[in-house]
């Protein structure tokens, strides 16, 4: 069955830097679009960005220049890195996967403060 299992998140000052990792299993991964996803409390789920097999990526307006996701197609994990922290980069961040179905992480908690 399909699995996304991301990990990396915790808390980091502002300005600070953070990688996440999503690993996925289950599905034919060199050839899957994914998406990264964040919550913040009492707010939607909203898109930070995306990679397409062909390691095009899009982004967010508010990350863009700031955040990278990247994808290493032997591990089978997608990455996002995470640059120039701000306090409202605090969420949940979740990794999502279309396979079908719509498939997602379990989400990692990335706080940002000091």
């Amino acid at each position: 069955q399909v699995q996304l299992v991301e990990s990396g998140g915790g808390l980091v000052q502002p300005g600070g830097s953070l990688r996440l990792s999503c690993a996925g299993s289950g599905f034919v991964f060199r050839v899957a679009a994914m998406a990264w996803y964040r919550q913040a409390p009492g707010k939607q789920r909203e898109l930070v960005g995306a990679i397409t097999s062909g390691g095009i990526t899009n982004y967010a307006d508010g990350v863009k220049g700031r955040f990278t996701i990247s994808r290493d197609n032997v591990k089978n994990t997608v990455y996002l890195q995470m640059n120039s922290l701000k306090p409202e980069d605090t969420a949940v961040y979740f990794c999502h996967l279309t396979w079908g179905s719509d498939y997602w992480g379990q989400g990692t908690q990335v706080t940002v403060s000091s």
